[in-house]
């Protein structure tokens, strides 16, 4: 059973960073394909980008590219979603997730990802 703790949530103002951590346990990790999803108050869930963990290629939103990266730890079983000239409009949870199934397409989708944490409050102060 693979279980994913995401940390690194907080306040900042704007125009600031953070980083987020996901750690990874459970499973191995080599085949998995990990994203990011966050979700403000009366919205659905959005997807920010995902990193494939062999290879390490990457994909984002529209939304955060240029601001935003995803990349693996050296522990092998960590990613992280460094956020740079934030913006109050990224307030929200932020979730982490995996994908396991390797039959399954990267998707930018919450219906592609099969395991979840259990999120992490960002909030932008204008």
């Amino acid at each position: 059973q693979v279980q994913l703790v995401e940390s690194g949530g907080g306040l900042v103002q704007a125009g600031g960073s953070l980083r987020l951590s996901c750690v990874a346990s459970g499973g191995t990790f080599m085949s998995y394909r990990m994203a990011w999803f966050r979700q403000a108050p009366g919205k659905e869930r959005e997807f920010v980008g995902y990193i494939i963990w062999n290879g390490g290629r990457t994909y984002y939103a529209d939304s955060v590219k240029g601001r935003f990266t995803i990349s693996r730890g050296n522990a092998k079983n960590t990613v992280y979603l460094q956020m740079d000239s934030l913006k109050s409009e990224d307030t929200a949870v932020y979730y982490c997730a995996a994908a396991t199934n390797p039959g399954v397409p990267v998707s930018d989708s919450p219906w592609g990802y099969n395991y979840w944490g259990q999120g992490t409050q960002v909030t932008v102060s204008s």
